[in-house]
């Protein structure tokens, strides 16, 4: 928040950025484990204004302090925990640990090793690299206001099939053709405000977001794709992200609002020709992968305020 410094409007925060940290947790016999691999950024909203205005640095929280508390505090966690409790942990510590500090703003993306299986059995210890990664944000006041807010970076979907676009506005600058038979292609960028208010009305339940990301990264896919057999028409990129921003609220009631960006990844079909005329026509079956430029496409959903 602004203030009034010497005439002027002044607001200011610090914080650490781009920490990274990886925990393993080991079942009791030692034999399974798990790991997760963070990265952490911390802002923290505080009154250190002397050290703006009189070189007086007795109220600033130093950022090498924060990078440590990371540690310190994914060391103490004894459980596995879910990004976003570890997010709200952290903020929890900053604004109660240090009588300055008015807000804490604690970004985690999470990088995506997933659990190998050797001869179709789970592996113990061997993990890879997945895809899409898990985000989220926890902004907590000292009183203990939350605003949380989750998300998925990069999910590419594509199908072949089932997807078309037409009718749209036709100008002397317009070459592009009406079809209904064309691929469709993106890469998913999703974020999510849960509608817990308050640090002490989240889920107590373990690993409960983390289930909340993958039953949402879920709906996103499924309805996507549509059933296995048939499949589901795309008329737009503009439609199938509404349908997949609806699904999401209709079936979690804890989501607040849903932010989808859905870039329109291109396949272009190839034909080749001369000045005589075509020399091969590939029938669309054979493709130009391009993602510059592409279609930038992007919209959010809130539930109505009288059903929050």
């Amino acid at each position: 928040m602004a203030e009034k410094v010497e005439g002027y409007e002044f607001s200011q925060s610090h914080g650490k950025e781009r920490v990274r940290v990886a925990r393993v947790w080991k079942t009791k016999d030692g034999q399974r484990h798990f790991v997760v691999e963070w990265r952490v950024s911390i802002n923290l909203l505080s009154d250190c204004i002397n050290s703006y205005l009189r070189d007086d640095n007795s109220d600033i929280v130093a950022t090498d302090t924060m990078k440590n508390t990371v540690y310190a505090k994914a060391k103490e966690c004894s459980e596995i925990l879910s990004a976003e409790d570890f997010a709200i942990l952290l903020a929890k510590h900053f604004t109660s640990f240090y009588r300055q500090v008015t807000t804490a703003i604690v970004k985690i993306v999470e990088k995506p090793w997933e659990r190998v299986s050797v001869d179709g059995q789970p592996h113990e210890h061997g993990f890879k690299l997945g895809s899409e990664k898990h985000t989220t944000e926890a902004i907590v006041k000292k009183s203990g206001a939350l605003q949380l807010t989750s998300g998925i970076e990069g999910l590419s979907v594509l199908k072949t099939t089932k997807s078309g676009f037409e009718g749209f506005i036709r100008d002397k600058y317009t070459v592009l053709p009406d079809t209904r038979e064309r691929m469709l292609a993106t890469e998913v960028t999703a974020l999510w405000r849960y509608s817990y208010e308050s640090v002490n009305s989240i889920p107590q339940k373990p690993l409960y977001f983390t289930d909340r990301y993958l039953d949402i990264k879920r709906v996103l896919v499924d309805t996507f794709f549509g059933s296995p057999k048939e499949g589901v028409y795309s008329p737009s990129v503009q439609s199938t992200l509404y349908q997949m921003a609806k699904a999401s609220l209709n079936r979690f009631p804890d989501i607040a609002s849903i932010q989808l960006k859905m870039p329109n990844i291109h396949f272009l079909p190839v034909n080749l020709s001369n000045k005589e005329g075509q020399i091969v026509k590939f029938n669309d079956d054979v493709f130009l992968p391009t993602d510059e430029p592409h279609g930038s496409i992007e919209a959010s959903l809130s539930r109505s305020r009288s059903k929050l």
